[in-house]
């Protein structure tokens, strides 16, 4: 037998250690993202009562991990804290940065992209530590600008190697489930006048095909149930295709069923979440969401084929993250005297005025915003289970290989259409 020399089998069992590593890193950031993504979605529903709520949980994150490469002391321990992890790591900053990459793949017609923008007040100076840090960030850009004069605030990205562009939303008409951010989260931070240091602003915006589209043609105007009994008639739309399903309880004894559909190329898809009696409340099934029940789908959905039913819904919705915040345990970062960036600015005083967070969906048959009328057909009844999303409904886009939840949101009208 051949003997390895002692420098390869040092080399074997480092390889190995470092996949176990990886592997167990992965983990980790996959159920600290969970939580984080749930944690957001429980504090932002306490606001937002009986209306249509979609955010993303992956561009909030990414914000604050910009702003934990220049926190120190308090400031920094509240962003750990709350995100689970310290940016400042390598190992986690590789990660992070591998997942960016994975998630700005344009092929198979998948087209997502996330930008943060950090807009810092001219006069600033910023250490080059911390600007050659951004820059490293996909898509991340820190902006000089000037609060007392909206009109000339904007300027070039400083130290960040990356287009700063409002105008890349994606265009309409070729997605079929469409989620964009647009520049007036932008502009209205940027009239917020003088008392504005730092501005932080972070949209998203993702387009991609259905795995197996729906037909125009089998879209039919059909009862949608809202949470004080009424009905309401919306284009609901029909597919019979086999999809990954399953049916789960929460810890009390609440049965709940998912549903996924997946976009073409399979690297995203859109999981479903209907409370499984008709009479239960989606509100008692948010409070009971919990990290390790969305960890639990991984194993349990299976393939099933069924017929579906899923209204067509777009909605929008901006936060200002600074009342949101707070509540997850981030409080000093907003404080003029408790702030502590230090590392962005050796500067006192430095703190963040506002924060703006922006997300926009639209979900249809193929993406066409311009359909015709739609036509009004007969299904032909089947014997396959039946997956009807007639009623107020969860929502999650979800990366399948990492597990992260890029937007998460809920339906509680389809008829409340975004502007």
């Amino acid at each position: 037998m051949r003997r390895l020399p002692v420098a390869s089998l040092f080399m074997c069992f480092w390889l190995v250690e470092r996949s176990h590593c990886n592997g167990s890193l992965q983990d980790s950031m996959r159920e600290l993202h969970t939580r984080f993504a749930v944690s957001l979605y429980h504090t932002l529903t306490e606001t937002e009562n009986n209306s249509n709520l979609i955010m993303s949980p992956v561009s909030v994150s990414l914000s604050l991990a910009l702003l934990q490469l220049g926190a120190r002391g308090n400031t920094l321990a509240q962003l750990e804290g709350t995100l689970g992890y310290n940016v400042n790591d390598a190992p986690v900053q590789d990660f992070l940065l591998h997942s960016q990459g994975d998630m700005s793949n344009t092929s198979q017609g998948m087209w997502l992209r996330q930008t943060c923008t950090l807009y810092i007040q001219s006069g600033v100076q910023l250490l080059s530590e911390f600007t050659q840090h951004a820059a490293a960030w996909a898509n991340t850009s820190v902006v000089r600008a000037n609060f007392s004069q909206p009109s000339r605030t904007r300027s070039q990205p400083e130290g960040a190697g990356h287009d700063h562009d409002d105008s890349w939303s994606p265009q309409s008409g070729s997605s079929s489930g469409e989620l964009s951010g647009s520049g007036e989260a932008q502009a209205e931070a940027l009239w917020w006048g003088h008392r504005l240091q730092v501005a932080l602003v972070n949209t998203v915006a993702f387009r991609g095909i259905w795995q197996k589209q729906f037909l125009f043609t089998n879209t039919q105007n059909l009862p949608f149930i809202l949470s004080d009994g009424s009905a309401i008639k919306v284009p609901m739309m029909y597919q019979a295709a086999e999809v990954s399903f399953g049916q789960f309880r929460t810890a009390s004894d609440q049965r709940y069923t998912v549903l996924e559909l997946p976009f073409l190329g399979r690297s995203l898809s859109l999981q479903v979440v209907l409370p499984s009696e008709r009479k239960t409340p989606l509100s008692s099934l948010e409070s009971l969401l919990t990290a390790r029940q969305l960890a639990s789908w991984d194993t349990g959905l299976r393939r099933t084929k069924m017929d579906i039913f899923l209204p067509r819904f777009r909605m929008q919705n901006r936060f200002n993250l600074r009342s949101v915040l707070p509540a997850l345990g981030i409080s000093d970062a907003f404080n003029p005297t408790a702030a502590d960036f230090t590392g962005i600015s050796v500067e006192e005083g430095l703190y963040v005025s506002d924060a703006f967070h922006e997300v926009r969906i639209e979900v249809t048959e193929d993406g066409s915003k311009a359909a015709a009328a739609t036509a009004m057909v007969l299904l032909k009844r089947s014997r396959a289970p039946v997956f009807k999303a007639d009623r107020p409904f969860l929502f999650l886009l979800r990366q399948i290989n990492t597990g992260s939840i890029l937007f998460m949101g809920r339906v509680m009208n389809p008829a409340d259409q975004a502007p």
